[in-house]
């Protein structure tokens, strides 16, 4: 597995210029804390002054357009992310599956477009209360995850996959570390298939869904768990720091 966890922030649909200097203490505040990679994924509008104030932290988006340019009234490209600052896209996240339905295929041609860009990948993947109720959860999120990873060479370099069970997302409830455990196992061995061993032992699995000072320590030390997607708690500087310096101290253990 890859040697740092990566601490996450997406702040979704949250966030105007005055947000900056929640930015600006997360990337000083990162200076400290080598241990863990730290990035976050603003709206589009603030990913050009975020990229301007960060030293240290990775700068990302949180979803982009298939095609290159063209009569796409509203829509955002992978090259135009990378020329506003972004290292990064987020794809495949519930809230883009469900409120938007979004299909694994149409997913993938995403994370095509973005790897082309010279991006990075944050690959989401979740099952539904419905499917863990069911006992589909692992079968679930295999397949969606086997339909959405990319097939160009050399993508699994630049690929992140975020395991977020939907259930857990703003809920304040988290998966249990077994599941989180065997779930992140299942998705390893996903991976080892797609990209060999040695290649996918570079893909860190993050886990998502109401991470929080409080419980992060306990999630990053899960076996396979290779740092977190969060959401509401990295919309406060000082929340996410609390989730980044867990991330440090597990390194120490």
């Amino acid at each position: 597995m890859a040697e740092r966890p990566y601490i996450v922030g997406n702040w979704k649909m949250n966030g105007t210029r005055a947000m900056l200097s929640e930015a600006r203490a997360i990337d000083r505040a990162a200076q400290r804390y080598m241990k863990a990679e730290v990035a976050v994924a603003p709206p589009y509008t603030l990913i050009h002054a975020v990229h301007r104030e960060a030293e240290q932290i990775g700068v990302g988006a949180q979803d982009c357009f298939p095609g290159e340019d063209g009569a796409h009234t509203g829509d955002i490209s992978a090259n135009m992310l990378a020329d506003a600052g972004a290292k990064f896209v987020i794809l495949g996240h519930s809230e883009r599956r469900m409120d938007h339905r979004e299909t694994n295929k149409l997913i993938n041609a995403k994370i095509e477009s973005a790897l082309e860009a010279g991006l990075r990948i944050i690959l989401c993947c979740g099952e539904s209360l419905e499917k863990r109720d069911a006992g589909e959860a692992e079968d679930f999120v295999l397949k969606q995850l086997a339909a959405s990873l990319p097939k160009i060479e050399d993508a699994a370099e630049r690929l992140t996959v975020a395991y977020e069970p939907i259930w857990a997302i703003g809920t304040g409830r988290t998966a249990t570390t077994k599941d989180i455990a065997a779930m992140h196992k299942a998705i390893r061995g996903l991976l080892d298939e797609a990209y060999g061993e040695e290649t996918s032992a570079e893909v860190r699995i993050l886990y998502g869904g109401s991470v929080k000072p409080e419980n992060a320590r306990e999630i990053l030390s899960t076996p396979e768990v290779g740092g977190a997607l969060v959401g509401g708690a990295s919309l406060s500087a000082e929340s996410f720091l609390g989730i980044v310096v867990a991330a440090s101290e597990s390194e120490d253990a």
